[in-house]
């Protein structure tokens, strides 16, 4: 496969995901790439085409980006959004010719919605290839380019050298999952397992620093033992112990709370439908809910659960070292 592949490319979806991952292929396709993109809220479009005013070009919709790309990537933020940027009659990708395209969704949706566009797309355009590949990693890997992407497909898939390279661009791996759906179904997987984490976290650090310790000799101590993870490491709940932690900045840039209570619920779901005990699916879907409906905590980084369950976010020592 040759870079030359992608001089058409096509982005829907230019939120905090989005947006970043179009900035690095903007910055690393060849210089006669060009990639139109898509997105309802018109300001995100123009600031992207403003920076990049001769490789980034406005669409006017799901349908023109199809039609004007070869492979399309989208990325939004509910299975009802995939369902109308593919579906619509009118301004959906599948409303134009999309024969011979690569059509790659990157959202984290159920599995059923995908599993629904897929089989629109091999019953109408049989030779276009449709792919669900959800991300992790957050906004903050988005933006340093270090997100996974998890590929609904096998190793073997005739398409997966055409995609590897074009995912390495916004990110650092790339997992092929086995079959339709499967990176979904990885992907709502690994969030209920982060969201868990997240809740233990909260409460471990929470109940530590009750107890008169300092939570950066906390973040050691689990860093040092068998209590260590990613939420500790570099998502730490408690502000100002990992500097470029979603916490340590307000909590303002991150994985919402919003759509952390949409994929813990989304993994609940699955989980009841492939009939799987979830001891802790419930109380962990209603403390998502509570933190995302709640005023102080709605809108911010999913970590923001640690101020929901009443942690200290006011710990720093005084200049006095009190």
């Amino acid at each position: 496969m040759g870079e030359s592949e992608f001089k058409k490319l096509g982005f829907v979806g230019l939120g905090a995901m989005g947006k970043p991952m179009l900035v690095h292929l903007a910055n690393k396709l060849p210089k006669e790439s060009r990639i139109y993109v898509y997105d309802v809220v018109e300001d995100a479009m123009n600031e992207v085409c403003s920076k990049y005013p001769e490789r980034v070009l406005r669409a006017s919709s799901a349908k023109d980006v199809a039609h004007q790309a070869d492979t399309i990537i989208t990325m939004v933020p509910e299975g009802s959004h995939v369902r109308s940027v593919y579906l619509d009659p009118s301004h959906g990708v599948c409303s134009a010719d999309i024969s011979n395209k690569l059509l790659i969704d990157c959202s984290t949706i159920d599995t059923a919605t995908s599993l629904e566009v897929k089989e629109h797309i091999e019953k109408h355009f049989p030779t276009a290839s449709f792919y669900d590949s959800p991300v992790s990693g957050g906004v903050v890997g988005a933006i340093k380019g270090t997100i996974a992407f998890f590929l609904g497909c096998a190793e073997s898939d005739p398409n997966i050298k055409r995609l590897t390279p074009l995912m390495e661009m916004m990110g650092k791996q790339v997992i092929p999952c086995g079959g339709p759906s499967l990176g979904l179904a990885a992907k709502l997987s690994n969030n209920y397992l982060s969201g868990v984490i997240a809740i233990a976290c909260s409460e471990a650090f929470d109940m530590g620093m009750r107890s008169g310790l300092d939570p950066r000799t906390l973040a050691k101590v689990y860093a040092a033992g068998t209590a260590q993870n990613a939420i500790c490491d570099r998502f730490c709940p408690v502000p100002h112990v990992y500097p470029e932690a979603p916490s340590s900045g307000g909590y303002k840039q991150g994985f919402k709370v919003q759509l952390m209570r949409k994929d813990f619920g989304l993994a609940v779901d699955m989980a009841k439908r492939v009939g799987s005990k979830n001891v802790l699916g419930e109380v962990g879907l209603e403390t998502y809910d509570g933190a995302s409906k709640d005023p102080n905590c709605r809108d911010l980084d999913s970590r923001v659960v640690y101020r929901y369950l009443g942690g200290n976010e006011d710990w720093q020592p005084t200049k006095n070292g009190a």
